[in-house]
């Protein structure tokens, strides 16, 4: 179904954050409960949210909104599979449930942050971007308050497959050859420009393997 059908449903339908520290295999889980959902209701904001993503050239799927006992919640989310760049779409993987608004500075920076730099460092466009999620019902390690993953609003990034075939992970090329570093970095500061926290490899042992990209009102970059 194209982006624009799916807008047009959810328009329709409607008439009718890891925090500053540890991943997440350090945060410790909220224990599971019911999940109560509610049907896609887009607010005027969530739908000129879903048109710009849709104009951004992505592919995604709008999700009803859901409330998981434990305080986790998820509003505005979509599910989104694919991506566009200068050259064509590319693939994102591990993203079935991503607030709206950060589906949205996702794409813009996948499209003018990283497959720009792989053109102009690497020599190639992206064919996907790899994430370990986005979504996870946590709290922040040694606390009692949620995760932005709590509420979809943070991506953890792993790794840059490019159309020639070559991959680029955090955990390797950060420390690798001098084009996969330099690469990586320029796409860790080009996020600093769109994401309110952005935690990679040099922040600390716990963010070796992925850049935590989340939404937030703050400027922490590291």
């Amino acid at each position: 179904m194209r982006i624009g059908s799916l807008a047009a449903i959810a328009v329709s339908l409607l008439a009718a954050s890891c925090g500053m520290v540890p991943d997440r295999r350090s945060e410790a889980p909220v224990k599971a409960g019911p999940v109560s959902t509610a049907p896609i209701l887009q607010s005027a904001e969530g739908r000129q949210c879903l048109a710009d993503l849709g104009k951004s050239g992505a592919r995604f799927s709008p999700l009803p909104d859901k409330l998981q006992a434990g305080g986790c919640s998820t509003s505005n989310i979509v599910s989104l599979d694919q991506l566009a760049g200068d050259g064509g779409s590319f693939g994102v993987t591990n993203l079935p449930s991503i607030a709206c608004p950060v589906a949205n500075d996702f794409a813009a920076w996948a499209r003018f942050g990283v497959d720009r730099a792989a053109r102009q460092i690497l020599g190639s466009g992206l064919a996907r971007i790899e994430t370990f999620g986005s979504y996870a019902c946590r709290n922040v390690a040694g606390t009692n308050r949620l995760s932005a993953h709590s509420r979809a609003h943070a991506v953890d990034v792993s790794g840059f497959v490019l159309a020639d075939g070559r991959r680029i992970t955090v955990k390797e090329g950060w420390s690798a050859s001098r084009e996969e570093r330099e690469f990586l970095r320029t796409v860790h500061a080009s996020a600093c420009k769109r994401f309110g926290t952005v935690l990679g490899p040099d922040y600390n042992a716990a963010h070796r393997d992925h850049l935590h990209l989340e939404f937030s009102n703050g400027s922490f970059c590291r």
